[in-house]
């Protein structure tokens, strides 16, 4: 019972309430509002672990996560159990949950390092054939398709045929009577069809009277000439009705024979969707992954810049006010923490935001703190918040407050009393006499220190503070307020005690100041000496913020500073390593040169008859050789090319712009400037001192026309049967199922042929998503014009 008026205090359910938003199905939103509170640590990290993963999982965006078709079918599965006819639209949407799993398990499956996910899902099974069956015999409508069986069929297309006949004779009826017709309609009167007669000519067209208008003008009238027309198709449609209810009963059966494996499946589904929105709901508090300690170990609690998670959303979503964050480090010999300060200062926002975290971290959701998130797993989070004042039941606020300690204590001494409580006690002791509140309060949290991991308690009484320096397992801690403004900061102080305000806010306020002083003296000296050299304390902490501020301020400038200096010094060691090599290329360029054409010089002294003149030519040769190849006096300026890393021009747009990526083969650079990256041809680009790169002139030589896959010429790009699959007018939860089936009879030719058409490009683009996540394709294509360009798609197979 205390355990659940803990979670009402903290307003766990508010909490529970903005997490099952980010759910993506009703399943997932039910159980998220239902938040269990998980029993041992293993299953917290069990928790942990899933939102963890499926949080890195989010972070690749490659990876579409979703839950598009997947519902609760939970009531379908069960009346299917008891024997029940299931409708189209049940059967469809549970073809479109197996199809929606699978989807997720690919994903999973497809992944590296993802052992928790890997295991949550390793044991489903999504019965593609159901699935296949169910999509073949269900229209997207949730109607039975006329494909569901041979005899359904015709029976529609006896239907149509009757239903065309009575049309026709009901449009001549309207031509050749048109005076005797209130309106050229034909209309439905229950299952026949009838037209619309007026009441003085309902001679001239003799019929059945199906219905009279409000007015009695109206005679609506089905004519003799096709009365056994219509109970012709009366008989259709009875025997429609039969055989829609022979083949839905029939998918039912199915569905009921793998209720087990559905079922299952089911709740998979909902711890992903669960998962996934503790995920989303953690990036949304810009919240990080907490780690359980043991404080036994002497590991500190650590909990730096937390934030009360909903006073996040009332900012956000509600314009609240700014949060405040808290630091919350707390020693592990630290039992006791006593929290002292001037009402509205946020002690009690306090409580409720550990109290929070703890929660969050067993549920498996990330803190929205500073990273190192460290925190005990703490068995029970036991609370007393708030004034339990009660007319009805003779409560005063201190009777409240105590039976709800009572309780507290009670949890304690049971059988299973857990090891590691925490304990939040608000305004411990007030209600009641302060001499005899703070005595009680004194005992109540050294019974405390001995019984729990740790006791987080909020008061005004003074003697408190004192506890510190008589037990080392207390410590002080205290909301800053603020004296030139009568307001508070809402800042945690450690270490120093809460200090009375009262005196100095009345002063403010314009209590008169001979009233003001004749309090100072009846509080005595030595408590206003108390008060000033808490004072001084808190203007030292203060200071020494501040500095610590500046100080950090200047680190992090260095560190920018350092970061820049060591870009530039990598991207120069770059540059000078990429002109040496482009030297020596040059270098070994002109020396082959020089050699061929020596060796062309001594071929040509070599042939005929050796003579002084021809001696005379092979010299001169040479030493045009000699003065071609030779450095200039002048060293050439290498030529300009861009790094990676480097800021250069583009003034075809006037800006300037970060090199991510050179493809100096293509002759593009890959750059960014603001939110825009974009790639840019050699030519299109200049360096910030006006150098142009130079562009190698490409030599245009007669290409041969490339196979589909150079990688793939090994296989035979011959168009079989065997290897050809026609899946024009499918959906694409249909087209998967078939594409599956397709894939592993066509492992042998390696290579499979999909005609998919070209209409709008949904089902290409479902084709191709599906291929893209398949480990069974390493890649795929469009076909050539001729073999039908963009309405077919080549897979080859690993």
């Amino acid at each position: 019972m205390i355990q659940q008026e803990t979670l009402t205090l903290l307003e766990w359910s508010r909490l529970c309430q903005h997490l099952s938003t980010f759910a993506a199905t009703k399943l997932g939103a039910l159980a998220a509002r239902k938040l269990l509170i998980p029993e041992t640590l293993e299953e917290s990290q069990q928790l942990l672990a899933q939102t963890q993963e499926i949080y890195r999982l989010e972070q690749n965006l490659e990876v579409q996560w979703s839950f598009e078709g997947i519902t609760d079918i939970g009531d379908s599965l069960e009346r299917a159990k008891l024997g029940g006819m299931l409708s189209g639209q049940e059967l469809l949407n549970i073809a479109t949950t197996l199809a929606g799993v699978r989807r997720l398990r690919r994903i999973i499956d497809n992944q590296e390092d993802f052992p928790v996910l890997e295991e949550l899902v390793e044991d489903i099974r999504t019965y593609p054939e159901l699935e296949q069956k169910i999509n073949h015999c269900i229209d997207e409508a949730g109607k039975v398709a006329d494909r569901a069986s041979p005899k359904l069929g015709d029976i529609r297309r006896n239907l149509k045929d009757v239903r065309d006949r009575i049309y026709q004779k009901l449009q001549n009826i309207i031509h050749q009577k048109g005076g005797a017709v209130q309106e050229p309609v034909i209309t439905q009167r229950g299952d026949r069809f009838v037209i619309p007669v007026k009441a003085p000519q309902k001679d001239q067209i003799r019929g059945i009277i199906h219905d009279t208008s409000s007015t009695g003008a109206t005679l609506y009238v089905e004519p003799h000439s096709i009365v056994q027309w219509g109970n012709q198709r009366r008989q259709y449609l009875r025997q429609e009705q039969v055989e829609i209810e022979a083949i839905l009963r029939g998918l039912t059966e199915e569905v009921a024979a793998v209720y087990d494996d559905l079922d299952y499946l089911l709740g998979i589904a909902t711890i992903l969707d669960l998962a996934t929105a503790k995920a989303r709901y953690s990036l949304w508090l810009e919240g990080n992954a907490p780690r359980f300690i043991d404080p036994t170990q002497g590991e500190p609690i650590t909990l730096r810049q937390l934030r009360h998670p909903l006073l996040v959303w009332q900012q956000r979503h509600e314009q609240g006010s700014p949060v405040v964050p808290i630091n919350v480090q707390v020693d592990p010999k630290i039992r006791v923490v006593a929290i002292t300060g001037p009402n509205t200062g946020g002690k009690t926002v306090t409580l409720k935001t550990v109290g929070l975290a703890a929660l969050m971290a067993k549920v498996g959701l990330f803190i929205p703190a500073r990273e190192p998130v460290e925190i005990p797993w703490f068995e029970q989070i036991l609370a007393d918040i708030g004034d339990e004042q009660s007319i009805e039941q003779s409560l005063s606020t201190f009777s409240g407050h105590i039976r709800r300690i009572v309780r507290i204590l009670e949890s304690l001494k049971t059988p299973h009393s857990p090891t590691h409580p925490l304990i939040l006690l608000d305004e411990v002791g007030a209600g009641t006499d302060p001499a005899e509140g703070s005595a009680l309060a004194i005992a109540l949290l050294h019974y405390l220190a001995d019984h729990a991991l740790l006791t987080i308690a909020t008061t005004h009484y003074g003697e408190l503070k004192a506890l510190k320096y008589q037990d080392d397992r207390f410590e002080n801690a205290s909301v800053e307020f603020d004296d030139q403004t009568l307001s508070p900061t809402y800042r945690l102080l450690w270490g120093i005690p809460g200090r009375s305000n009262a005196l100095t806010i009345a002063g403010r306020l314009g209590l008169q100041s001979e009233i003001i002083e004749e309090a100072r003296t009846r509080i005595g000296g030595f408590s206003e000496e108390i008060n000033e050299v808490i004072a001084g304390l808190e203007k030292q902490r203060r200071e020494q913020e501040q500095k610590a501020q500046e100080a950090s301020k200047l680190l992090q400038e260095t560190e920018k500073f350092y970061t820049e200096v060591s870009e530039k010094a990598s991207s120069l060691q770059q540059r000078e390593q990429s002109l040496k090599q482009y030297q020596e290329q040059e270098v070994q360029k002109a020396i082959a040169q020089a050699r061929g054409e020596i060796a062309q010089v001594i071929r040509q002294l070599q042939q005929g008859k050796q003579t002084g003149q021809k001696a005379q030519k092979a010299t001169a040769a040479l030493q045009e050789i000699g003065q071609r190849q030779l450095p200039k006096p002048e060293k050439r300026k290498p030529a300009y090319k861009p790094q990676v890393g480097e800021k250069i021009r583009l003034p075809k747009f006037g800006q300037t712009a970060d090199v991510l990526e050179v493809d100096e083969e293509q002759e593009e650079v890959t750059v960014r400037f603001g939110l825009m990256k974009m790639t840019a041809s050699f030519t299109e680009i200049e360096s910030l001192d006006g150098k142009k790169v130079e562009v190698t002139a490409k030599k245009t030589t007669p290409v041969a026309t490339p196979s589909p896959s150079t990688k793939h010429q090994s296989v035979p790009m011959i168009r079989t049967s065997q290897n050809t699959l026609d899946i024009r007018g499918s959906r694409v939860a249909e087209a998967e199922s078939d594409l599956e089936n397709a894939i592993s009879k066509a492992t042998q030719s390696g290579v499979l042929w999909i005609i998919h058409g070209k209409g709008t490009g949904k089902l290409r683009q479902g084709v191709h998503e599906f291929l893209k996540l398949h480990p069974q394709i390493e890649k795929f294509e469009l076909a050539p014009q001729k073999e039908g360009g963009s309405g077919v798609t080549i897979a080859f197979l690993k």
